[in-house]
């Protein structure tokens, strides 16, 4: 009997839990006209534009190295070469400068980077 009331308790938080999962709102990119803004804005939005550009390029690099180690064929090689974390505005400025017209103001920034670490990082 014990144990049921037991079962029956971690039952109820586990729904309770999984419900309250389905009602937080679900994280999203930055679009490129979005980051425009954060720029624009505030006193200090330059540097924090140019700090989620750098966490939009670890989160690229991380990901494509958690597929390369799950089998997926790399796209993106560094190797020796030189990549800081503040060379990330400059490849997602000359990204844009290079591919003017193709990207859209609602597109994320992430393909952007994706887009910019392949062709500067080739393999």
């Amino acid at each position: 009997m014990r144990y049921t009331r037991f079962s029956m308790s971690i039952g109820r938080t586990f729904v309770l839990l999984l419900a309250s999962f389905s009602f937080a709102a679900p994280a999203y990119s930055m679009s490129l006209r979005e980051l425009r803004s954060l720029e624009k804005s505030a006193r200090q939005g330059t540097h924090y534009a140019n700090y989620y550009l750098v966490g939009v390029m670890e989160g690229v690099l991380e990901a494509h190295a958690q597929g390369v180690r799950n089998g997926a064929q790399a796209s993106i090689c560094v190797n020796s070469r030189r990549l800081e974390p503040g060379m990330a505005k400059i490849l997602y400025d000359s990204e844009l400068k290079r591919s003017a017209g193709v990207y859209e103001a609602d597109m994320p920034v992430q393909l952007v980077m994706v887009q910019a670490l392949t062709t500067v990082y080739p393999c």
